[in-house]
This record gives C-alpha cells, sequence and structure tokens, in this order.
C-alpha cells in the first residue's frame, strides 16, 4: 500500500465534497476517478498532493491518510515554467539533474572504490545505483527522444524558446516533464486533452506498462478502458471502488446495485412478515415469548440500505429536422482548405442520414475544413456545395469560451424572441437550467454549460444537418452518453470532429481521416477503421465469467437440513375415514399440532437465515445463478412459513 485515505471528508466553508471517503493506492495499480462534473475528483488530486486537508469531524471514526515512505508524487498542474526564453530541450532536461547528480557521484565513487575498496564506499553506491536504475538513469536519452517524437516534436522544436510554442504545446511540454521524472504516484487529470489519437494510443500502452501507480481523472471511455485495472466513482460524496476497467465498472455497478436492491426489498419484506406476526399475537399470553423472539430477530439484523438512485441526470430533447433535405447533402471537390497557406485538400460527399467522424492529427486542418464549409473562413481552391434545402445546425468548439453578460433566459430569448418565457425555460430546463440558474450571467458559466446552453440553441432550430467541432469537450461521461443518444436518433445528417474514440465509435457510419500526406474518406464505422489499419491494441473488456455450482434445485421432500411436514395445512388427509367424536382428544391433538407448527415456524426462520447468509458470502457474489437458486429456495420457505402460520392461527383461534 502506498497511499490511504481512511475515513476522509473534505468540506470547503459548510458545503461538504467528499464525505467519510476510503481511497488506497497500492503498488503499480492504474486508478480512474470517474464522476460527474463537481464531484470532487480534483479535489481528490488536491488532497493526494497536500494542498488541502482532510476535515475535522466530530465522529468516533478514525479519520487518517498515511503513505508509505515519501513517494515522489507527480501532477501536471504543477509542472510551469520559469522562464519562456529557454529553449525547449534546456526546460525538459531540467527534469534529469537529479540523475545526472547521481551519475556524477556513481562515478566519483568509483574512483575511489579503486583506490580503497572500502566497505562504506561500495555500500553508498550499490543504494545509488539502485536508485540510478530505478530512476531509469540507464535510459534517459533514449527516453527523452522517444517522448519528444511521441508527442510531435522534432529536432527544429527542440532549439525554440518557450514562448514561441501554443497553448496546446505548452501543455504537452509540461506533460512530457511529468512523465520523464517519473514519479512514484503519477497524478493526471485529462491527460488525453490536446492530444492525437496516436499520441493517445501510445499513451495507453506507456501508461499500462509504466512501473508505478497512476491515478487518472479522465471522460475518454476507450482511454479508461485501456489503461485502468481499478475504477473509484465519486458519487452523492461518497467513494466506491471496483475492480476492472470502465467497462467492468459500469457492468458491476448495475449490478451491486440491482443486487442491493434485491436484498434490501428481501428484508423489507422479511422485517413487515416478522412484524405481522408480532401484531397478531401480541396480544396472547400464551405467545409473549414468540413475538418477543420476533421483535429481537428484527432488532439483531444487520439493515441493508435502500440503494440511492444513480446520479445521471443529463440533457435531452428530441432532435428531429424540421423540413428534409435532398439526398445529396454536400459535395467536396480538391477543397483547398488553410489560413495564410494552403493545409491540405479534401475531396468527399455526403447523402442525406450519413454520420461522418473526421479524425486525425492536431493541426492538420479537422476544424478548417469545418469552418470554411460553413462559410467562416474562405477556401483556397476547389470547390463544394450544400444541397437542396441543406438547413445547418453549426456548433464551433470556441463556444466553451464564449463570454456575454447577458443571463441564460436572454441569451436563449433573445434568439428565439417569438417564444413565450414559459417555453424558453422549458427549452432551458431540458438543457439542465432549472430555477434561478436560468439567471446567471453567460460569462459566469463553466465551459460545458457554455456548451449546453450552445447545443440548446443548435437544436432549437431543427436543422436537417449538423456540423459539430468537438461537441463532447468539457462534458463529463454521462453528458457525453446522453449526447450520444440524441444523435444516434436523428434522422438528419451529421458531419463532427472528434477526438472522443468512443463517441466516433457510437455516431460514426464512415470516416474522414486527416494524415500529414493528405485527407482518405473511409466508407465504414470506427470499430472497421481500427480493424483494417490495427492504429490500436484491442483492449476490449474481458466478459464476466460466472462460476456456476452445482447445485440441485430444492425440492419438496426429504433434504439434509430441509424442515419438512407431511402436513401442508389438511385437517385430514383422508376425509373418507371416520373417527369418533372426543372432544378432549381432539383439543390435545390441535395442541400437538399447533406444538409442531411452531417448530416449524422456527426451523423455517433458521433455514431462511442461513440461505440469507450463504448469499452474503463474497464468493457468491458474481454466482448469479447460485444466487438465483438460493432466492427461490428463501421464496419457497417463506410461503411454507406462511401456510404454518395461518394453519396455526386457525387452530389457535377454535382452541
Amino acid at each position: 500500500m502506498l497511499y490511504q485515505i481512511n475515513q476522509g471528508t473534505v468540506a470547503y466553508a459548510d458545503k461538504i465534497v467528499l464525505k467519510e471517503i476510503n481511497f488506497e493506492i497500492r503498488n503499480t495499480e492504474k486508478i480512474a476517478v470517474v464522476g460527474r462534473n463537481g464531484c470532487g475528483k480534483t479535489t481528490l488530486l488536491k488532497l493526494i498532493m497536500g494542498e488541502v486537508s482532510l476535515s475535522k469531524r466530530d465522529s468516533d471514526k478514525d479519520s487518517f491518510i498515511a503513505m508509505a515512505g515519501k513517494p515522489q508524487i507527480g501532477w501536471l498542474q504543477q509542472m510551469t515554467f520559469e522562464d519562456d526564453e529557454i529553449c525547449l530541450s534546456a526546460e525538459i532536461r531540467k527534469v534529469f539533474e537529479p540523475i545526472l547528480v547521481m551519475e556524477n557521484r556513481m562515478q566519483e565513487l568509483l574512483r575511489k572504490i579503486e583506490e580503497n575498496p572500502a566497505e562504506k564506499l561500495v555500500e553508498e553506491y550499490a543504494a545509488l545505483e539502485q536508485r540510478f536504475t530505478y530512476l531509469g538513469g540507464y535510459r534517459y536519452e533514449k527516453d527523452y527522444q522517444m517522448i519528444l517524437d511521441r508527442f510531435g516534436f522534432t529536432k527544429q522544436d527542440e532549439v525554440k524558446r518557450l514562448s514561441e510554442f501554443s497553448g496546446g504545446q505548452r501543455t504537452k511540454i509540461a506533460f512530457i516533464k511529468l512523465l520523464l521524472s517519473k514519479p512514484d504516484i503519477l497524478l493526471l487529470d485529462e491527460p488525453t486533452n490536446h492530444l492525437d489519437m496516436s499520441t493517445i494510443a501510445w499513451l495507453e500502452g506507456y501508461l499500462k506498462e509504466y512501473p508505478r501507480a497512476v491515478v487518472i481523472v479522465s471522460h475518454d471511455r476507450m482511454f479508461l478502458d485501456h489503461t485502468a485495472d481499478v475504477v473509484y466513482e465519486i458519487e452523492h460524496q461518497k467513494m466506491k471502488r471496483y475492480p476492472g476497467n470502465y467497462t467492468e465498472f459500469t457492468k458491476r455497478k448495475k449490478a451491486d446495485h440491482a443486487k442491493q436492491e434485491k436484498e434490501y426489498l428481501a428484508q423489507q419484506k422479511e422485517i413487515e412478515r416478522l412484524n405481522q406476526i408480532v401484531e397478531r399475537f401480541k396480544n396472547k399470553p400464551s405467545k409473549v415469548s414468540m413475538t418477543r423472539s420476533k421483535l429481537k430477530q428484527i432488532e439483531h439484523m444487520d439493515l441493508i440500505d435502500k440503494p440511492e438512485v444513480f446520479d445521471n441526470r443529463a440533457f435531452h430533447t428530441r432532435i428531429q429536422p424540421k423540413i428534409e433535405s435532398g439526398n445529396d447533402v454536400l459535395s467536396v471537390e480538391r477543397l483547398g482548405i488553410g489560413y495564410d497557406r494552403e493545409l491540405t485538400k479534401a475531396a468527399f460527399s455526403m447523402k442525406k442520414g450519413q454520420k461522418l467522424g473526421i479524425i486525425g492529427g492536431n493541426g492538420l486542418g479537422k476544424s478548417t475544413l469545418l469552418k470554411t464549409l460553413t462559410g467562416h473562413i474562405p477556401k483556397h481552391s476547389g470547390k463544394y456545395q450544400w444541397g437542396y434545402h441543406v438547413e445547418i445546425g453549426y456548433f464551433d468548439q470556441q463556444m466553451a469560451q464564449y463570454s456575454s453578460e447577458k443571463t441564460v433566459l436572454d441569451e436563449l430569448w433573445d434568439r428565439f424572441p417569438t417564444l413565450t418565457q414559459t417555453e424558453v425555460r422549458n427549452i432551458l430546463g431540458g438543457f439542465l437550467f432549472t430555477g434561478d440558474e436560468v439567471f446567471k450571467k453567460v460569462s459566469m458559466l463553466s465551459g460545458g454549460e457554455k456548451v449546453r446552453l450552445a447545443l440548446a440553441g443548435i437544436f432549437q432550430t431543427c436543422p436537417n444537418t449538423l456540423v459539430l467541432d468537438e461537441p463532447t469537450n468539457h462534458m463529463d461521461i454521462v453528458g457525453k452518453e446522453a449526447l450520444e443518444d440524441m444523435l444516434r436518433d436523428y434522422t438528419g445528417t451529421i458531419l463532427f470532429v472528434s477526438h472522443d474514440r468512443y463517441f466516433i465509435k457510437q455516431i460514426a457510419d464512415s470516416l474522414l481521416i486527416f494524415r500529414p500526406d493528405g485527407v482518405e474518406y473511409f466508407p465504414y464505422g470506427y470499430e472497421d477503421y481500427i480493424e483494417k489499419y490495427g492504429l490500436e491494441k484491442n483492449n476490449s473488456s474481458t466478459e464476466d465469467v460466472l462460476n456456476i455450482h452445482a447445485s440441485g434445485k430444492p425440492v419438496d421432500g426429504a433434504t439434509d437440513g430441509e424442515p419438512v411436514e407431511e402436513n401442508t395445512g389438511k385437517k385430514d388427509q383422508n376425509p373418507t375415514k371416520k373417527s369418533a367424536a372426543n372432544p378432549g382428544k381432539e383439543k390435545a391433538k390441535r395442541e400437538r399440532r399447533i406444538a409442531r407448527l411452531e417448530e416449524l415456524m422456527e426451523e423455517c426462520d433458521v433455514k431462511t437465515a442461513q440461505l440469507k447468509e450463504e448469499m452474503s458470502l463474497p464468493e457468491n457474489s458474481s454466482d448469479y445463478v447460485k444466487l438465483n437458486e438460493l432466492q427461490q429456495e428463501i421464496d419457497r420457505l417463506e410461503e411454507l412459513s406462511l401456510t404454518y402460520l395461518e394453519e396455526w392461527e386457525e387452530l389457535s383461534s377454535e382452541i
């Protein structure tokens, strides 16, 4: 165990962000932290970094943070540049200073050992050499060149001043420094931002083989599938650990929720049954001990919490074209695109209902193509033609940076002045702007909120063609899934740019691939593209394997440990046989039967408790066949017990 948070709570003023969380980083685990925007993921990273502290609580629960030794913790947010005028190579090589110091000391020790092989010098050299190897001292030059190349920097870039690089490139430089520093615990907050697909695929492999621990906060589901072996989810201020990657997490979460709900309902049913018995017989002096036993049985139960509702709040609307376009939506012929100079040429066509995804490296012209096709920048050469009755809804990724002093309500209302205030508020409500949130100024919204507001306006126009530039940026996973659902149901045409491979896989039925040597049209979806070109390792999640236990289904009759009674409640199994009317004998017979029924009910209760305990065993938690059989037997025993109880009540009333 490298790092542990036990019963940790973090609060800002009166607002609790994380409540009594338990979190562990073990050895070389690759941990994904997922949850809604604003749930506390970044707060957790700050807690690990020591930038925030645990809040003091009035509780007898032991709350603490523990670490094994003094692990080095690295976080991209902390990687800043002191001097923008030094070159890229000099800045990155700063991370090798500890290695170079060790290397010089090792050479010095070797010289001393040659003159005098003292045990103390040899021990110091051995310890230093072990640390030197751990930090990658024998391969740091190779790592430097390899990572620089993977992130798209050239030999010419190495001598450029930091001030000459764009914001996205500077983020990459900081990321390279972090990776080369090789901390014991690597914290990554949205690491795939600013990276193209080939770099993301390389990073997945690098992190999977990284010999230390990694904690990843990301909304990139495919990235999490390919890197994580543990997932922690933050929901309702609480945290829960799930083994496996993101896909395994979603399966386990649903299964755990269903299991808890079933057990909760079963326990509530059992409590209700026991209370009914107590209520029926509480005034019968002869049954005081039995009712007291039932009450104690309820008191001693470990109550199962009612499962909390999933936090699946997401924007929603039904977007369908107001009018249909012609069958030929777009024709592009040797279209030259670019700003000051021509970047590349593209040629393709689109039919009505087609969903074309644009993928490729950064800086190759993907967004430039969309800006050209929507008339925001002029073409360099060639031509393009939109088809008959094509109405375009255009989403620009810069909309997340849009600022205005208008309120959310006025921003949308000014675009659609013929609508009533109620109609505008209903539209905004569908995009999660409710109550007083509609009076927030646009300039005060987060990037994700601005994206939702922009989409609300675009979708309200009901276009038959959507042109979308990175629409999932700033969205959490639930938001992405909501948008995917809407776009899958949309009957119009979609042309979109995205780096989110999972989103592309869900939406695109064809691809336009931007490469340094040109643009290629691919007439099939993303999975076919990967299968053809093999650009990334297939790390699809392993299918759940259920250990099916060969346990025979309980049947009526004599079985080990099962309460069986040959009399199922009928007073006389042989109605043709006449018996003499003897009131004293009949009463004694009823009393014996009542005593036997009480024994049988107790046996049913004991067996039911044993079966429920068996259901809760860890080895049975994923054996759904076994769990189903156990539940069927519990249901059978409860019905049998109820039959005994009804007969018991009838005989008791007769006496």
